[in-house]
């Protein structure tokens, strides 16, 4: 079995939220996993004036990662979710940590309808958070969280299991 570390930074929650449907499809396709966070950049102060909710105290900031999917929340539509995952790529280069992309085989249909706006591309699982942070992730960006936390999992699993 591979343990994944599920590891996020989310100012507003909407990536936690994800972060709970990555985990629940790693643990539908028989893996585990823990949930860590980055450390925190701003001050106390500054996440008081934009309204930021406090950082879970039961998660446990992570110090050494080693393989990784990405997943986003943008404000809007050209928030940016591609280029924020191409960004994420030369840290986990400089970090030395292996990338595994997510594709459009196992969630073509959920990444390409467009009966409703949602996130999310074949660089991983994203939502839209909206200008002020109140959009929560739909039932179609949560399903397609689990499936990447799924394919992740049995990626590793054949990799490293």
């Amino acid at each position: 079995m591979v343990k994944i570390a599920i590891v996020y930074y989310s100012m507003y929650g909407h990536i936690k939220t994800l972060v709970e449907a990555e985990k629940r499809g790693i643990e539908k396709a028989g893996g585990t996993g823990d949930v860590f966070q980055i450390p925190e950049t701003l001050s106390d102060e500054v996440l008081a004036k934009m309204s930021a909710p406090s950082k879970p105290a039961d998660i446990t900031v992570l110090e050494d990662p080693s393989l990784a999917g990405v997943f986003i929340s943008t404000a809007s539509l050209g928030g940016g979710q591609e280029s924020t995952a191409l960004a994420a790529m030369s840290t986990l280069a400089h970090h030395g940590i292996i990338y595994v992309p997510f594709g459009y085989a196992k969630a073509f249909a959920q990444l390409t309808d467009l009966s409703e706006v949602h996130g999310g591309s074949p660089w991983g699982a994203g939502t839209f958070a909206g200008p002020d942070g109140s959009r929560q992730p739909t039932a179609r960006e949560l399903e397609v969280a689990e499936i990447q936390g799924a394919e992740f999992y049995k990626t590793a699993l054949k990799h490293f299991g």
